[in-house]
Parts: C-alpha cells; sequence; structure tokens
C-alpha cells in the first residue's frame, strides 16, 4: 500500500511525500528496488543522503534479513542453553554458550536498524550545536535524508557531510 501511495505522489508530483512513502515502506520491509527507487527519485532533486552503491545495497540486503537472523540466533541460545543444563556439561561447553550469547550481543550491536529522518521544510537549518544560538552549519532541502544519531530535548543529532549537526525536531520526520 505504501508503494502504490508512493507512486501516487510521484505522479502527481509531490516528490517529498513519495519519499515519504518509499521510506516507510523501506523501513517497514527493506528491498533493494525499493531502495534504488529512493536513490533514483532524491537524484533527480539533488538531495543528499540517498547512496546509490553495492555497500548501501549490501546494507539494505542485511537488513532485510535482520530479524530473522536474530530469531535464529535466539533460538539456537535457547535450544543450546536447553540443552547444556540437560546435560549437565561441564565448564567448557558453558564458555562456547558464553562466546554463543557475545556473538548475539555483537549481531544486536552492529547490525542493527539505524533510524533516518526526512528533512520536512524548506529552509531547515543544521546546528553545530542544540540550540538556536549554536553556530550555522547549512540549510537543507525538502527530503534529505540523515541518519539519526540522538536527540537532546528538541533537537536530533544528525549525521551530516560526515560530522555531527542538529536539526530541530519540528523540522524532521523520523522513519525508523
Amino acid at each position: 500500500m505504501l508503494l502504490k501511495l508512493a507512486y501516487a505522489q510521484q505522479q502527481l508530483g509531490h516528490y517529498p511525500a513519495a519519499l515519504l512513502y518509499l521510506s516507510l515502506a523501506q523501513a517497514r520491509e527493506p528491498r533493494v528496488r525499493t531502495w534504488r527507487q529512493l536513490a533514483t527519485l532524491a537524484a533527480q532533486h539533488r538531495l543528499v543522503g540517498y547512496p546509490a552503491t553495492w555497500q548501501q545495497e549490501l546494507r539494505v540486503q542485511a537488513q532485510r534479513y535482520y530479524y530473522p537472523g536474530l530469531q535464529a540466533l535466539l533460538a539456537g541460545a535457547v535450544v543450546g542453553a536447553i540443552w547444556l543444563l540437560w546435560r549437565r556439561s561441564r565448564r567448557t561447553a558453558w564458555l562456547s554458550y558464553a562466546a554463543c550469547v557475545g556473538l548475539v550481543g555483537i549481531y544486536l550491536h552492529f547490525l542493527r536498524p539505524k533510524p533516518a529522518g526526512l528533512v520536512a521544510r524548506a529552509g531547515t537549518v543544521l546546528m553545530a550545536g542544540p540550540s538556536a544560538g549554536a553556530a550555522w552549519l547549512s540549510t537543507a532541502a525538502i527530503g534529505d535524508r540523515l541518519l539519526v544519531l540522538g536527540r537532546q530535548d528538541i533537537w536530533y543529532r544528525v549525521r551530516w557531510q560526515q560530522r555531527e549537526a542538529y536539526v530541530r525536531e519540528a523540522d524532521l520526520l523520523l522513519v525508523e
């Protein structure tokens, strides 16, 4: 349904709405084809944050299989714990089980999906700090995609051109 809404908005010439619907579809069910459509639409309007590289396509595939992979790892950890308790295994078996649980932790930490935000207003200002008195860095266009690193009061801390910047909460639509 989201893809149909994106197509309709794109046909009407409302590219920010089309980007939003495509981003929501991508967050819900990551697909390389959807990402390519996002990157193409963004390139037509000279927007940032939509890399069309093989690394990004690999990231999309990892996101697509993140939850099934997590379920498999957690199921394996539960089955392994039950087996170890049933067998009353020795210390070395428990150490290997701890390594398996550590692998689950690494998987959770490094491969988790990262939230992104779409700039919702024209002339959105990127600031060096979380205040109106901070130094001005740049102005973002409607539809620019920024990686959200955190939140501080009414400001989102975002990744912009390989550095940190802050944008007001009201100027960014969070897509998780």
